[in-house]
């Protein structure tokens, strides 16, 4: 043998002891799998939040819908009421009374009230 080639085993047995740490590579994947079917479960568990969050927000939409009709139903009841109850207790200070007969006026055709 050369001088080369013993002095390239003795590098390479020295490089080989000064080798920090082993990566263990069971440990790594099992880590991984582990972190993989976590997020799974996240992702499986937020979707669901979700997906109730929405729900909620459309059957609040529609609560809110319907309930602004009926406001907007009773506001319009409420001002019918405050004008009817305001005109009936004009009437009754100016002492009108309820009609029961309408006779009508006949124009006669050589009258000075009948339009040309």
């Amino acid at each position: 043998m050369t001088t080369a080639t013993l002095s390239y085993k003795v590098s390479q047995s020295k490089a080989a002891s000064i080798n920090l740490f082993n990566i263990n590579w069971k440990v790594i994947f099992f880590l991984s799998i582990l972190v993989c079917f976590s997020m799974l479960v996240m992702y499986v568990f937020l979707v669901n939040q979700l997906t109730g969050g929405t729900y909620l927000i459309k059957n609040y939409n529609k609560e809110i819908e319907s309930l602004s009709r009926e406001n907007k139903i009773l506001e319009n009841n409420f001002a019918e009421a405050g004008f009817l109850g305001s005109v009936q207790n004009k009437t009754r200070e100016l002492n009108f009374e309820k009609t029961t007969k309408v006779t009508y006026v006949q124009i006669l055709d050589n009258s000075l009230a009948k339009a040309k």
